[in-house]
């Protein structure tokens, strides 16, 4: 009989900041999170040909989301609270797509679960 051991190997992930945002917003991108295409929306969101490498967008989905929630934070006119939702909701896909993976060994029973 083989022994499996209990213990599931994962890939690092760097250490990203965390950020508070207010509820209403997060809640609107968790709900925005169902209809998600990041083919579609993403390319959209970055104005751009041809798409990141997962993960590789996040810093400046992440500096832009900034810019607007400083500017929500000063009422400023051109806050763009769609906009705000929809980084929100990229960041969200992002770092969800972007999170470790478990390693599977070649040879051994360990296997990912999908």
């Amino acid at each position: 009989m083989m022994m499996q051991p209990n213990v599931i190997f994962f890939q690092p992930r760097p250490r990203q900041p965390g950020f508070r945002r207010p509820r209403v917003l997060v809640q609107a991108a968790r709900i925005g999170l169902r209809g998600w295409n990041r083919d579609r929306d993403l390319r959209r969101l970055l104005r751009c040909e041809e798409l990141p490498m997962t993960g590789a967008a996040l810093p400046r989905l992440r500096t832009e989301e900034e810019r607007l929630n400083h500017a929500r934070c000063e009422r400023q006119a051109d806050y763009d609270l769609q906009r705000h939702v929809l980084l929100l909701i990229a960041i969200m896909a992002e770092t969800a797509a972007a999170a470790p993976r478990p390693v599977i060994f070649p040879g051994t029973a360990i296997q990912a679960r999908p």
